[in-house]
């Protein structure tokens, strides 16, 4: 396997020890002047999204509301189980994950307050949880990446599953230890059972399917020809393709399978910790996300798809109502635990 690192030790203790397992976004008024009722507040946030991704977004907030924020940046489920852990004696005010297996596990555990209507209904349905615990901010489709230069959409499986094909054997990609991979898993397991899965996961590994650390890296090696197709989050080649001074040019596209689980709708969101004592100010955090001002960052700097009504996404991308989904709730995505079991029961990990 190809830069793949061994995380199963640590994961086990997660799973052990918390139940959680895993390796590895109405117009408002945008103003920059900040709110008179942030006062001397400082909200702690645990953050699963990258850094250099959303922290620019947060320095915004900071300076528009007046509530400082203190943020801790790590891997989404590993910092969920650390709230787990924690209990009500958890620092955190808001939770602000990458994917809505963590969130659920959070919600499913009680750690998550529940947000007001005005609050989830910014966001369709499908896009929140059923419990109201929990708001999606920004989307992310899962994709086939694939090599341009070799391949036409027409050569391409409409499903993950004919991805088993002995004529792709050594020329696909995957990131078993990454997060949105592991959630991924946990949709096709609610949707397909957890026989088809494991019989999908070893044919996948009996293919020779190549594993890499990181769904960027997936992407390079399909741009430098190491492999023809990847199996990633779409925002991936988007964000390279921006980068180009040719767009076209660039060797990598994108092909949603439709109505797969290939190409889940999976979201980044936030919560509320039901221990916060400043629950009016984390409400106005997961708010802002919600705001035309951060729904448009999602889509010009993170090529995310903005889910809040009112903000189209990027022109590239076809519009979220036209990639067709599995009958999945997104709240039932959050057995981790059971995902991470089957990925080592099958040698995927």
């Amino acid at each position: 396997m190809r830069s793949l690192r061994s995380s199963l030790v640590v994961c086990s203790l997660l799973v052990s020890s918390l139940g959680l397992a895993a390796c590895g976004s109405d117009d408002e008024d945008s103003s920059t002047t900040p709110s008179a009722s942030g006062g001397d507040v400082e909200l702690t946030v645990y953050s699963g999204r990258d850094e250099e991704l959303v922290a620019p977004l947060l320095d915004r907030f900071e300076q528009r509301e007046g509530i400082k924020l203190k943020v801790r940046y790590g891997d989404s489920a590993e910092l969920a189980a650390t709230i787990r852990e924690e209990g009500d004696r958890s620092p955190a005010d808001v939770y602000f994950g990458q994917d809505a297996g963590a969130l659920g596990a959070l919600a499913k555990g009680g750690a998550l307050a529940e947000l007001p209507a005005e609050t989830l209904d910014r966001v369709g349905p499908g896009r929140r949880s059923t419990d109201g615990r929990w708001v999606g901010t920004s989307g992310r489709v899962r994709v086939m990446a694939y090599d341009k230069r070799e391949l036409k959409p027409s050569d391409l499986p409409d499903s993950v599953f004919g991805l088993t094909d002995p004529k792709w054997k050594g020329k696909v990609a995957w990131a078993p230890t990454n997060a949105s991979f592991q959630a991924f898993v946990t949709a096709m397991r609610k949707i397909h059972g957890e026989d088809r899965t494991a019989e999908w996961l070893e044919a996948m590994k009996d293919n020779d399917t190549e594993a890499y650390d990181k769904n960027g890296l997936i992407r390079d090696a399909v741009a430098a020809g190491e492999v023809q197709i990847g199996l990633i989050n779409h925002y991936y080649v988007s964000q390279k393709r921006a980068e180009e001074k040719d767009p076209e040019a660039y060797p990598v596209a994108l092909h949603f399978p439709r109505g797969d689980v290939g190409s889940l709708i999976n979201v980044a969101g936030g919560g509320v910790l039901a221990s916060s004592d400043h629950q009016d100010e984390a409400r106005r955090l997961i708010d802002f996300l919600l705001e035309r001002e951060a729904q448009e960052y999602f889509r010009s700097e993170t090529a995310e798809y903005p889910l809040a009504a009112g903000v189209e996404p990027l022109d590239s991308l076809p519009k979220l109502a036209d990639v067709p989904q599995p009958d999945l709730d997104l709240s039932d995505i959050d057995d981790l635990e059971g995902t991470l079991k089957l990925l080592e029961r099958t040698g995927v990990l």
